[in-house]
């Protein structure tokens, strides 16, 4: 069955060095990053890996900063 899969899959380029594989439904799959194109655009593919991130977690649960700092200090003081 994956080999049936794999060929529906099919390369989109984002910007050179970045390509998505896509379903055959041209959902987002996969992410193919050059590293050639990490030596040459470093900053510029962070920031869209940056961009990547924060569009997954559009839908997660939103935290209040001060909750989050006490979270995270409660993790220091168990970690010490």
């Amino acid at each position: 069955m994956a080999l049936i899969y794999l060929v529906y899959l099919c390369n989109v380029t984002v910007m050179k060095g970045i390509s998505y594989i896509t379903d055959e439904a041209n959902n987002r799959k996969s992410l193919v990053i050059d590293l050639k194109s990490i030596e040459k655009h470093g900053e510029e593919i962070h920031e869209f890996i940056d961009v990547l991130v924060a569009e997954s977690r559009k839908n997660d649960e939103m935290v209040r900063w001060e909750d989050a700092k006490n979270i995270s200090r409660l993790r220091e003081s168990y970690e010490l």
